[in-house]
């Protein structure tokens, strides 16, 4: 077990509020950081991707790093964007 490891379960283990908050808190930055190396593996910047949904780079920099109520139409254009499809699994 890693020390980062370590340090999330005392911390559970000692701290209700972070316990119950961490694991959806986890997914939301898990989602974000799946979408900037689909980004980054696509070669562009977020100003090209940003071009390319016709936005702005705040917010494709707010998608990457808050990433916890993003719509799937969203997720959906942000793949296709980078030439890629959107799949969901439920597991």
């Amino acid at each position: 077990m890693s020390d980062l490891q370590k340090y999330i379960e005392k911390r559970k283990a000692r701290d209700n509020e972070f316990e119950k908050n961490f694991d959806s808190g986890y997914e939301h930055f898990k989602i974000g950081v799946l979408l900037k190396q689909a980004r980054e593996e696509s070669g562009l910047t977020q100003e090209e991707l940003a071009l390319k949904l016709n936005t702005k780079k705040s917010a494709i920099s707010r998608i990457e790093n808050h990433a916890e109520d993003i719509k799937l139409s969203t997720l959906d254009k942000f793949a296709k964007a980078l030439g890629k499809r959107l799949r969901l699994e439920v597991a």
